[in-house]
């Protein structure tokens, strides 16, 4: 009697253990594949746009365009993908059954263009009210040159604490600017990692010894 209750019970376990596998197999969640999903992102006159958002809010993954505006991402079957950047207005991409694994796409993003209120500068209400306010400004008349501004002492200590005037100023910015944009959306190597310039420099130092 008891081996009969054991082996029904074994196979009721057995019946509801593949019910089970059956029905997460038939669920919709599981069907859902992995896509590639690639593209370009660009705007009008097909510029193309870089450091462009590109991400999936329920799985809370995502990436950025690269500076060409090309982006890569693994999606899922159905998967909602925002497209945001500043300046532009948000756009969304449901991700097809597509037959391939690869899809590509080229997105075109619409300039978000916000126009404020109309503002009016009133000017002076009465021509008289104008006059009176320019004479009460006092300037005086005799705008000669200042000689304390023509010091010795104090033009050279100008000159020691502005080493650069402005056009080396403004040089020095532009490489800067120039060196930013370039390296921007690239990942930045730290040279003390580089195992070959470890052995650059203790062969240098060996060599130096000698």
């Amino acid at each position: 009697m008891r081996t009969t209750l054991k082996l029904l019970s074994f196979l009721l376990l057995l019946f509801f253990f593949f019910q089970g596998s059956e029905s997460f197999a038939q669920s919709p969640q599981s069907k859902k594949r992995v896509i590639q999903l690639s593209g370009v992102v660009i705007a009008k006159d097909s510029i193309m746009l870089p450091g462009v958002y590109i991400y999936v809010p329920k799985a809370g993954r995502g990436t950025t365009s690269n500076r060409m505006g090309y982006f890569s991402i693994p999606v899922l079957v159905g998967d909602s993908v925002v497209i945001s950047s500043i300046g532009y207005k948000r756009q969304s991409y449901i991700v097809p059954n597509s037959p391939s694994d690869l899809l590509t796409i080229i997105i075109e993003m619409v300039e978000d263009v916000t126009y404020l209120e109309e503002v009016t500068i009133m000017p002076f209400p009465t021509e008289e009210v104008f006059k009176e306010a320019v004479l009460a400004l006092n300037i005086p008349l005799d705008q000669g040159v200042n000689q304390q501004n023509l010091n010795a002492e104090l033009m050279a200590l100008m000159m020691r604490s502005t080493p650069m005037d402005g056009n080396q100023n403004y040089r020095y910015y532009i490489d800067q600017y120039a060196n930013s944009v370039n390296d921007r959306y690239q990942p930045r190597t730290n040279p003390f990692l580089n195992p070959f310039n470890w052995a650059r420099f203790f062969k240098q130092l060996k060599e130096s010894k000698k």
